[in-house]
């Protein structure tokens, strides 16, 4: 029975300890039999790979799960568009490296379609959930399955885009508990600007991170350094832009997913007697729903209402704004004229405004990034990029401000520009 080890991350709720000695390889024209009841485990025993159906359905899929886990919720899925409709499924490692998933009829219904050859490929799945096809000897990685999430996002895999191949990494809800196929929810980085992190619902944005500000995404406040689990990374460079984390303590089990309804879970295992629990949900509060209170508005959940305007604005239509309707936002009492004597008002402690539009330098102060805002009649505000140290770097806006939500702590501090009369 050949034995494949797979990646999870769905949302199980019992975490049990795993010992296996099976195997976690297959080499070429070796397969894995749904009839057989064959998987792949990984080394440790933490992931298996195989064939499955989802609840209350009779269509089959290859997918990864952690090994032990109960009920089982799968977290990769191969051939979510294209199930097989019966136990007859068969998952080859072909001579040039693809994995081929075939139906009855020896018709394929799934490959990896890879552009490049291995020599002596093997296909491999790892304790970290990784299913790799490489070639042997060489090391050499032809395709891996961390390259392609389904809804599941684990330690070690990257979520973003390499600007070289155009190849995006992104997660998309399965549609049902019971179908795995491509759901409504994306959660993808947007390049755009300074990039970000979107939940999108059939393209319409739901909710954003903030940008990174070299410690943590704006928005996402507990991703700091000081973070018990994990050790979070973002990257973006003229090659590749993406987020990842790692764990601190490679016992732990920990994953982050998105379930079909659009919401963002994380969840901790850390003792197997207390099994899977909630850490840190991303979307906390109402505050979180993207543009809730519209245009130079601002969100405070402690406040009631949440939304009122910033300092200098009014409701851009006031009867909407008394029936909690915010979607218009706000408006400054006395436009800009871009003329001497405008300044800027600080507003402490919040996440900052979308970014899609922003401008950014790295190489300059604060004083600096003031001085080009005003020279520029468009510029509407500015702030540090980054945080570390005191604050350094530069980030302009350009237009209304978008999506602004205040924290008691650890919030940024944004200038936004505003009329003489109004300082």
């Amino acid at each position: 029975m050949a034995v494949f080890n797979l990646l999870l991350v769905v949302f199980p709720f019992f975490c049990l300890s795993i010992t296996s000695l099976a195997a976690d390889t297959i080499r070429v024209n070796q397969s894995i039999r749904d009839g057989e009841s064959e998987t792949l485990i990984s080394a440790n025993g933490t992931f298996e790979l195989g064939f499955f159906s989802p609840e209350l359905s009779s269509n089959r899929y290859i997918g990864i799960w952690y090994k032990k886990l109960s009920p089982k919720k799968v977290v990769w899925v191969a051939n979510r568009n294209n199930p097989i409709n019966d136990t007859n499924g068969e998952l080859l490692l072909a001579e040039q490296g693809n994995l081929i998933l075939m139906n009855a009829t020896k018709g394929t219904v799934w490959s990896t379609n890879s552009p490049s050859l291995a020599t002596n490929p093997t296909a491999q799945l790892l304790d970290t959930g990784n299913l790799l096809v490489q070639g042997n000897g060489n090391g050499n990685v032809v395709w891996q399955s961390f390259d392609y999430p389904t809804d599941t996002f684990l330690p070690g895999m990257k979520l973003g885009i390499n600007l070289v191949t155009g190849m995006n990494r992104k997660l998309t809800t399965w549609t049902s508990i019971n179908d795995p196929s491509l759901g409504d929810y994306t959660f993808e980085i947007d390049p755009d600007g300074l990039p970000e992190i979107f939940l999108e619902n059939d393209s319409k944005m739901v909710y954003r991170t903030g940008y990174w500000n070299g410690i943590t995404f704006s928005g996402v406040i507990f991703l700091g350094p000081n973070n018990p689990v994990f050790t979070a990374d973002f990257v973006s460079n003229e090659k590749e832009i993406y987020f990842k984390y790692e764990l601190k303590n490679k016992s732990v089990l920990y994953r982050m997913g998105v379930t079909p309804d659009g919401t963002i879970e994380r969840f901790i295992c850390d003792d197997p007697a207390r099994g899977w629990r909630p850490y840190f949900n991303v979307m906390l509060d109402t505050c979180d729903q993207y543009k809730i209170c519209g245009a130079y508005g601002s969100c405070n959940i402690k406040n009631s209402p949440v939304c009122s305007c910033m300092k200098g604005f009014v409701p851009k239509d006031p009867n909407d704004w008394e029936k909690a309707n915010w979607l218009h936002g706000c408006v400054r009492k006395v436009p800009l004229s871009c003329e001497r004597g405008e300044d800027f008002l600080e507003y402490p402690g919040i996440k900052l405004p979308e970014t899609r539009k922003a401008w950014y330098d790295r190489t300059i102060d604060l004083k600096q990034c003031k001085n080009r805002c005003l020279r520029n009649c468009s510029c509407t505000a500015f702030a540090n990029l980054d945080v570390r140290d005191g604050g350094s770097g530069c980030i302009l806006w350009f237009g209304d401000l978008i999506d602004i939500k205040e924290y008691e702590e650890n919030g940024q501090t944004i200038y936004v520009r505003m009329a003489a009369s109004e300082i």
